[in-house]
């Protein structure tokens, strides 16, 4: 994959976070991830389409997703209820949606889906066919697991 296509999403995460919650994430180490993987507990699902596409996941564990959740809506979230779900949807739209902002400048046209929040243990999540690159976001509130699996056609 390249890397015209994840420093995007670095960059947009890193603004995202820090605009939202108030802290700018360190970059754990990138890692290869086969196309079928077993996900975090929450994780958000945006899917990118038009001249680069595949998929994009936000994954976290209920606690880190609850401290956002808390976070972005000013108060504390006892559980992650559909409330928590949409402010987590939310954050995993406003990063994708910087990303491709960044890939129209760089010439690529693309769209997103919109956000899909998948919750439990042990689920599997494939980027289909494109192998994936996994990088942890790590910050004050938890990690969180930024799986890119994109592909080119221009």
């Amino acid at each position: 994959m390249k890397a015209e296509y994840i420093n995007p999403f670095v960059q947009a995460s890193f603004f995202v976070l820090e605009q939202v919650v108030g802290q700018r994430p360190e970059k754990g180490e990138m890692a290869a991830q086969p196309n079928t993987f077993v996900s975090e507990q929450c994780n958000v699902v945006c899917g990118v389409a038009g001249q680069v596409q595949g998929q994009v996941i936000y994954g976290m564990s209920l606690g880190t997703a609850d401290k956002i959740a808390s976070a972005m809506l000013g108060q504390p979230i006892k559980s992650f209820d559909a409330l928590a779900a949409s402010a987590i949807g939310e954050l995993g739209n406003m990063i994708t949606g910087n990303a491709m902002q960044y890939l129209s400048e760089a010439g690529w046209i693309c769209d997103i889906t919109p956000p899909t929040i998948v919750r439990g243990t042990h689920v599997k999540i494939s980027t289909v066919s494109i192998p994936a690159i996994v990088i942890p976001l790590i910050f004050d509130l938890g990690t969180i697991s930024l799986t890119i699996g994109l592909q080119g056609r221009k």
